[in-house]
């Protein structure tokens, strides 16, 4: 492959992956995804080899925790808060329906009106059902950070499958 469309499938895809990393600021943009399908599409242009195809399977591994985690940790920041099992499911539902009927935040808004809304009408209890509702959100801050992490983790073996590749 000639070294001019070399440097240009590397600066395409690190403008992808930063794209990535930058719309993890957005609790809703799939980040780690983008970062994958990036990592993805290098392999398939510029070829896996043996070390590139070894960093991908960690890649993936990676992009597979970094989809699932917020939810975990949304989840438990919210049960750790006070909020039942229901309230948790609901406002995950809530979260997915009204992101696609108002993108990009309308899951955004949602998920924690659901989780404040039915705490308050299961517990009777402004406090109770905020401490619930900021236990949501402090399961998502957790999540944006381990997400982010993540999302540099695998920008850097990417960059060492390019540099080393």
């Amino acid at each position: 492959m000639p070294d001019w469309l070399n440097v240009t499938i590397v600066v395409v895809v690190q403008v992808f992956m930063a794209v990535g990393l930058l719309g993890l600021l957005i609790p809703i943009f799939p980040g780690v995804t983008i970062i994958w399908l990036s990592a993805l599409g290098y392999g398939i242009a510029a070829g896996f080899g043996r070390l590139g195809l070894a960093l991908f399977v960690v890649i993936t591994i990676l992009f597979a925790v970094g989809t699932v985690i917020d939810n975990i940790f949304m989840g438990a920041g919210a049960r750790k808060g006070g909020a039942s099992w229901n309230t948790i499911i609901l406002a995950a539902i809530a979260g997915v329906v009204g992101t696609f009927a108002v993108p990009p935040v309308g899951g955004l808004i949602a998920a924690p009106l659901v989780v404040l809304g039915l705490e308050y009408r299961r517990l009777g209890d402004w406090e109770k059902a905020r401490q619930a509702l900021m236990g949501l959100l402090t399961g998502w801050g957790l999540s944006f950070v381990v997400r982010f992490l993540i999302g540099l983790v695998m920008m850097a073996l990417w960059w060492l499958w390019v540099w080393k590749g």
